[in-house]
């Protein structure tokens, strides 16, 4: 079996917005979904981890695209392990189709970081525990991912308050906690369609920091740190912070 995983996807009407381009929370979704197809056909995936009370973890997650997928158009999405350690490990995407002539298309690319916890206990627990220390065996260190890591997202306390969501069942993922994805929409939707008609997402970045769970309200504080740039920090009803976000617009 190859190292690097490989799957289909196709742009759905129904994933995509008012452009006929996929939405970026989706991206989002199929990379994740990615991540699972390869770790699952290599031994250490979530239904295997399910039955020995561990879960992974999305840590880290930036996507960069230079275009997005146009509705019903195939594309795939290319995943590998860059590297793993006792309590982390950074995976990569590729995301490629072809064009009109059929020559290959890359469309962006994504770089995630995960760490695997135990389901009891909450807490990060030892990669390198499971089937003796297997994922070494996947790892790709010089495949090319030429996007920047997502860095720590610096902001000020003087970040304006935009809005604040109540949680709900919808909002809620296998893990017990509000879905990764679910974030990302919802700091997307701190823009309004007006604004995504003159101006397009490049870079989306977010680190999630804390759980959040179903009824707990999320508030959003939203900053201009640069020329299109933007961070978001999202604080749950307790005044803890669930996750810091980092937006580039062209």
């Amino acid at each position: 079996m190859d190292k690097i995983g490989s799957y289909e996807f196709m742009a759905e009407p129904f994933h995509c917005d008012f452009s006929g381009r996929l939405f970026m929370g989706h991206m989002g979704n199929h990379m994740l979904n990615a991540a699972d197809f390869h770790s699952s056909a290599r031994g250490f995936g979530m239904k295997y981890l399910m039955t020995i009370k561990r879960s992974w973890v999305l840590s880290r997650l930036a996507i960069e695209m230079e275009e997005m997928p146009a509705q019903y158009t195939k594309f795939n999405v290319e995943t590998w392990v860059e590297s793993a350690m006792r309590f982390f490990t950074n995976r990569n995407f590729r995301v490629v189709g072809a064009d009109e002539n059929g020559n290959e298309k890359i469309y962006g690319y994504g770089r995630s970081v995960w760490a695997m916890i135990d389901t009891d206990t909450r807490q990060p627990t030892d990669i390198f525990s499971i089937d003796d220390g297997a994922i070494k065996n996947w790892i790709v260190d010089d495949k090319e991912c030429p996007i920047e890591k997502g860095g720590r997202v610096k902001m000020s306390d003087t970040a304006e308050f935009v809005s604040a969501i109540e949680t709900h069942y919808n909002d809620v993922d296998i893990n017990g906690h509000i879905n990764s994805v679910k974030y990302i929409e919802h700091v997307l939707d701190l823009w309004s369609i007006d604004w995504y008609k003159e101006h397009r997402l490049k870079r989306f970045e977010i680190a999630y920091v804390a759980e959040a769970h179903e009824g707990d309200k999320l508030s959003f504080y939203r900053e201009q740190t640069g020329e299109g740039e933007y961070c978001v920090r999202i604080v749950r009803s307790d005044g803890t912070e669930t996750c810091r976000s980092k937006l580039l617009f062209v």
